[in-house]
């Protein structure tokens, strides 16, 4: 156990509140959504279980006034993966008094008593995250780790190299997040080269990185597109092609691979629409939830649940998000359903192939084919549990935002 996460355990078990999924649903309301509850976060040396529960990971910029409060109020809504934005959410002008707000807001976070989220800080080039790590105090306890921008096979050996430095200064271990999002990794002609010297560059650290990240926005960019908010991002195929590639070489099951989060969704309000909406309503007629559905409908979020859907489809978990109305829609479909769960179970009791009906009687269960799948699956139920049968992730997300 890591030297923060000691000092972080001692202060959940005073609260008596440790850092897991869906911890703001209590009592008789958790018993009767989860069949098993999520796991507890602060502790845990199990970096594949780490993450997986990143979840919805909120960027807010590192220039707000009231950082501090808002990282603690937004854990407290169920928030378990924040970072601290020095790049493109600060002008150049303010990174400096950004820096020192990002350095303050850690130190006077370690003093909480309550638990914190995995905290990490975006920096702009290598050099910073050795700087800070020399000037933080007791707040480099609470710091999970750095998110590398525009990360490529130059400038990611210079990040590594940085990452390892900062373990040093810290006297503990500190996760790296690259994120892909490069021209030269956008382009069809340079593609292939780059990934796979960062294929090889990762693997050579694989213990001290958490998860691979997706820029899909800054892809966008390389062709002056920004796409609407009635489409997913694998609507936009020069860009869906990209994320195929990445998940290709850096997302194998075979042990090789990477945890992959999902891109950012960029929309939150109402909008004049040009297409149907994306939600179904016939779950939310078995919920008794209709007037939620037009609620989701209203703030874009049915966009952003078929995104997350396709994301999962594409072997992608977890999502970058910039609004905290998008968080609960990320958990609520991260949770292993009791069909998924019982799937799973059947599969891994099995060591000899074959294939055997579902539990369910609506599917057959290959036993070698879908063990990866069982295998992954059973550690997300332990990140973000398993819903009892019947619970759907409309009950999951009314609760929430109920809540």
């Amino acid at each position: 156990m890591t030297a923060g996460y000691a000092v972080a355990t001692e202060v959940c078990l005073h609260k008596q509140v440790p850092l897991r999924h869906f911890r703001q649903l209590q009592g008789p309301r958790s018993r009767e959504l989860f069949l098993v509850e999520p796991e507890p976060l602060v502790g845990s040396d199990d970096r594949e279980l780490l993450a997986t529960a990143l979840g919805a990971t909120l960027y807010v910029p590192a220039t707000r006034p009231d950082l501090a409060a808002t990282i603690r109020r937004r854990a407290a809504r169920g928030v378990c993966s924040m970072v601290i934005d020095l790049e493109d959410a600060v002008a150049d002008h303010q990174v400096e008094a950004a820096e020192q707000h990002a350095v303050d807001t850690l130190d006077l976070l370690a003093h909480s008593r309550d638990p914190n989220p995995l905290l990490f800080v975006r920096v702009r080039e290598p050099r910073t995250v050795v700087e800070l790590a020399e000037r933080l105090g007791r707040g480099g306890e609470v710091l999970t780790g750095f998110v590398f921008p525009k990360f490529d096979a130059v400038t990611g050996r210079a990040y590594l190299d940085a990452l390892d430095r900062a373990s040093r200064v810290l006297g503990r271990r500190v996760y790296g997040m690259p994120v892909l999002e490069s021209a030269n990794l956008v382009h069809r002609q340079t593609r292939d080269e780059q990934l796979a010297a960062i294929a090889e560059l990762l693997a050579a650290h694989r213990e001290r990185l958490l998860a691979v990240r997706i820029g899909a926005t800054d892809m966008c960019s390389t062709f002056g597109i920004r796409r609407d908010r009635d489409l997913t991002i694998y609507d936009v195929r020069v860009v869906a092609d990209v994320i195929a590639d990445i998940v290709n070489y850096l997302g194998r099951a075979d042990g090789t691979g990477f945890i992959i989060t999902g891109p950012v969704w960029e929309y939150f309000a109402d909008h004049e629409r040009m297409f149907r909406p994306l939600l179904r309503t016939a779950p939310f007629e078995e919920s008794d939830a209709v007037p939620f559905r037009q609620y989701l409908v209203s703030r874009d979020l049915d966009g952003l649940l078929r995104e997350i859907t396709l994301d999962r489809a594409n072997g992608i978990q977890g999502k970058t998000v910039i609004h905290p109305s998008h968080v609960a829609a990320v958990h609520a479909l991260s949770v292993v359903t009791h069909e998924e769960y019982a799937d799973a179970l059947h599969i891994m009791e099995a060591d000899v192939g074959g294939v055997a009906a579902s539990e369910y009687r609506n599917k057959m269960n290959e036993m070698r084919p879908h063990r990866s799948w069982a295998r992954q699956t059973l550690v997300r139920a332990r990140a973000f549990g398993v819903a009892n049968k019947g619970v759907s992730f409309v009950d999951l997300l009314t609760a929430m935002i109920a809540e």
